[in-house]
């Protein structure tokens, strides 16, 4: 893995930089600098942005449309993208349904979904956790009956991120009872606005309308929505949360907000001085950029394995629990610099509003932040689960 800048690779550095700074609307780059919550028209208009010059589908092959950049390349656009500060990319259609259909699916299918993905016409959802069925996933009871050529779908998924804005939802269904519980899973696609779906909301700590609980009642489903064969969801769902798992490290974001931490303390005054003369304060800050050049490299020989063909490994798993962990320590850290500024507690529509603000501009989403980072932890297979992954993968435990 040669990650040095050749000329070529620093042409194309300048090339994102220049697109950014001329393509990146204006509106969305506001709310993001603000801390203002985007809504569903402000990730889509920022996706099309990038789905029209091509730069979406970053790591699919170039015969679903992919860029066909190399490792380093797609690490310049990443850390380029993060500091621009631009909408995190939703996820559920392009890092992970849409490796899922052109691995798993017929060719039929790659033709039906992967362009709509590609292009950001569809919004899909992730329907795997269900209420006592979180970490221990293969525990599921969302049951698909096949009768003709139709599934018949009941149960209930929760924690489905953005499900209210979702016109797909990928699903984790169960198919047999009689066997092994991991053998009798199937992974199915369905469409949102079919009869018998019904979304509401949850409301977490932190007073944002993230997720959902999705309820599936009577819900028929095309037969030629199966991925795979029946029973094969299993090892279908492992795949796609490995490549969820690379993702939520967040390594690019996490440099940019180090950075902006370095900042404010250069700038926040403490005693006599600023907050960047505390001894203690900038161990802990420079313990954490230590410990995120590990993670990026953990990253970097992650993806480097995926350019080559190969599929994210255990590895994730190790990114992961160094990715989350760093993003909760910095949302600590954060809290910390700030004091009394970070206590009073802003709803998304506090934030949106501006009128509850007190201290700097940037101390608004500093508790909010933290309260929602709690979650990091837990979603896409708990840290915990995670480290018993990488015992028995890398340890052989």
């Amino acid at each position: 893995m040669n990650l040095s800048f050749s000329p070529e690779d620093l042409k194309f550095q300048e090339e994102v930089r220049t697109f950014l700074e001329k393509n990146y609307p204006a509106d969305v780059k506001r709310k993001m600098d603000n801390g203002i919550p985007l809504e569903r028209e402000d990730h889509l208009k920022w996706q099309k942005v990038l789905s029209k010059k091509g730069w979406f589908a970053i790591n699919w092959p170039e015969e679903h449309g992919g860029t066909g950049w190399s490792i380093t390349q797609k690490h310049i656009f990443q850390n380029e993208l993060a500091a621009f500060n631009t909408p995190n990319i939703v996820p559920f259609g392009v890092s992970m349904c849409g490796p899922v259909i052109y691995t798993f699916g017929t060719e039929e299918q790659k033709e039906r979904f992967l362009p709509a993905i590609r292009d950001n016409d569809v919004w899909w959802c992730q329907g795997y956790s269900e209420p006592g069925s979180g970490s221990d996933l293969a525990s599921l009871k969302t049951k698909a009956e096949k009768k003709g050529d139709k599934y018949i779908v009941n149960g209930t998924k929760t924690w489905t991120t953005m499900a209210q804005h979702a016109d797909w939802i990928f699903c984790l269904v169960r198919t047999d009872s009689s066997g092994i519980k991991q053998e009798g899973i199937s992974f199915l696609l369905i469409d949102m606005k079919s009869p018998g779906v019904e979304v509401k909301p949850i409301i977490t700590i932190d007073g944002s309308h993230e997720v959902n609980m999705v309820y599936l009642d009577n819900v028929e489903v095309p037969a030629e929505n199966l991925i795979g064969e029946e029973g094969a969801g299993w090892s279908i769902a492992k795949f796609l949360l490995a490549h969820e798992r690379t993702g939520i490290g967040g390594i690019p974001h996490l440099k940019r907000e180090i950075k902006r931490l370095r900042e404010i303390a250069d700038e926040l005054p403490l005693n006599d001085g600023f907050l960047k003369d505390d001894d203690l304060f900038m161990d802990k800050l420079n313990k954490l950029e230590i410990d995120l050049l590990s993670a990026e490299f953990t990253e970097l020989r992650t993806l480097a394995a995926m350019s080559a063909g190969g599929h994210p490994g255990p590895e994730s798993s190790i990114l992961k629990i160094g990715g989350t962990d760093l993003q909760q320590a910095l949302s600590e850290l954060f809290v910390e610099a700030l004091g009394y500024y970070a206590h009073p507690f802003m709803s998304e529509s506090d934030l949106a509003s501006n009128e509850k603000r007190i201290g700097p501009d940037f101390a608004a989403t500093v508790m909010p932040h933290y309260l929602n980072f709690r979650k990091v932890s837990i979603y896409g297979g708990s840290n915990e689960v995670q480290r018993n992954v990488i015992a028995k993968a890398v340890l052989g435990l």
